[in-house]
C-alpha cells in the first residue's frame, strides 16, 4: 500500500508543481525553441527538449496534471455509476437486475477500444463541447470514459451486495424494522467498501492507459497541451534519434499504473 500510495503521491506533487517548475527554469513547456531541438539533458534542461525544442520536463509535469485528472475524473464517475447501478440490481432484483445486468454484458461484449476510437472522433460540438480547448478535451474523454469503465464496477457491486444482502444482520435489521434507505446505507454500502476500493484504484489506472491510448491516436488531448499519450506520439518517429522523448511520458504512464495496481492489490490483501 506504501509503495502504491507513495507513487501515486510522487506523480500528484510533480504534477501539482509544474507552474513552480516553469518560473523556476523559465521556459514556457508550450513555445516552440527550433535552435534548441532534442537538446541532452542539462541544468537549463533537466530531461532534455523534445522534436520542437519545448523543456520535456515541463511538458511531462504538464502532462500529468492532465493525464491524472482525466483518469481520476473518469474512474469516480465510473465508480459512481457502477455503484449506484450494482446495488440497485442486487437489492430490487427481479426483472430491473436482469435488464440492467444484461446491459452489462452487452458493454462487455464489445470491443471497447475501438469502440472508443470512433466515438472520440466523432465532432464534439455535436453534444455542444468546443474542439481542440483542453478542459473539453479532458471532459470529453473523461465521460466516454467513464460510460464504458463502469460496467467491471457494477458486476462486482452487485455479487458483493447480494452476498451482504443474504447475511443474517440485514435478515435481523429488517425485522427490527429498519427502512431500506438506513439498511443500504448504514449496513450494506460499508461492507462494500473494499471491493469499490479496488475497483476504483483499478479503474484510474485502466483510464490513464485509455486516455494515453486515444491521445498517441490523435483522438484525445490536441496539441500544443500535453499529455503523456501525445508526448508519445510526438516522439514516436524519432525513438532512435531522441530516445528520451518517448522514454520519460512511458515511464510516467507504467509508474501512475503501478501505483494503481499496487494499492489496489493491497487493499484485497487487507494491507
Amino acid at each position: 500500500m506504501r509503495a502504491g500510495l507513495g507513487l501515486l503521491g510522487l506523480l500528484a506533487a510533480f504534477a501539482a508543481s509544474a507552474p513552480w517548475l516553469a518560473a523556476l527554469l523559465g521556459h514556457d513547456p508550450f513555445a516552440p525553441d527550433l535552435f534548441n531541438r532534442f537538446a541532452p539533458p542539462s541544468a537549463a534542461h533537466p530531461l532534455g527538449t523534445d522534436e520542437l525544442g519545448r523543456d520535456l520536463l515541463l511538458r511531462l509535469a504538464h502532462g500529468a496534471r492532465v493525464s491524472l485528472a482525466v483518469g481520476l475524473a473518469a474512474a469516480l464517475a465510473a465508480t459512481g455509476i457502477g455503484t449506484l447501478i450494482g446495488l440497485l440490481a442486487a437489492w430490487r432484483g427481479g426483472w430491473l437486475d436482469a435488464v440492467l445486468m444484461r446491459l452489462a454484458d452487452g458493454l462487455l461484449a464489445l470491443p471497447a477500444l475501438p469502440l472508443l476510437v470512433i466515438l472520440a472522433a466523432l465532432d464534439p460540438s455535436v453534444v455542444g463541447l468546443p474542439r481542440g480547448e483542453p478542459g473539453a478535451d479532458m471532459l470529453r474523454l473523461a465521460l466516454l470514459l467513464a460510460a464504458f469503465g463502469w460496467v467491471g464496477v457494477a458486476r462486482l457491486v452487485r455479487a458483493s451486495a447480494l452476498s451482504l444482502l443474504a447475511r443474517d444482520f440485514v435478515r435481523a435489521a429488517r425485522a427490527l424494522g429498519v427502512s431500506e434507505a438506513r439498511l443500504l446505507w448504514r449496513h450494506v454500502l460499508p461492507g462494500l467498501a473494499a471491493p469499490i476500493a479496488i475497483a476504483t484504484a483499478l479503474a484510474v489506472g485502466g483510464a490513464i492507459l485509455a486516455e494515453s491510448a486515444l491521445s498517441f491516436l490523435g483522438l484525445g488531448i490536441a496539441p500544443p497541451a500535453a499529455s503523456w499519450g501525445n508526448m508519445l506520439a510526438n516522439a514516436q518517429e524519432l525513438v532512435f534519434q531522441a530516445p528520451l522523448a518517448a522514454l520519460w511520458p512511458g515511464l510516467a504512464i507504467l509508474l501512475a499504473v503501478l501505483g494503481c495496481n499496487l494499492v489496489a492489490d493491497a487493499i484485497s490483501r487487507g494491507r
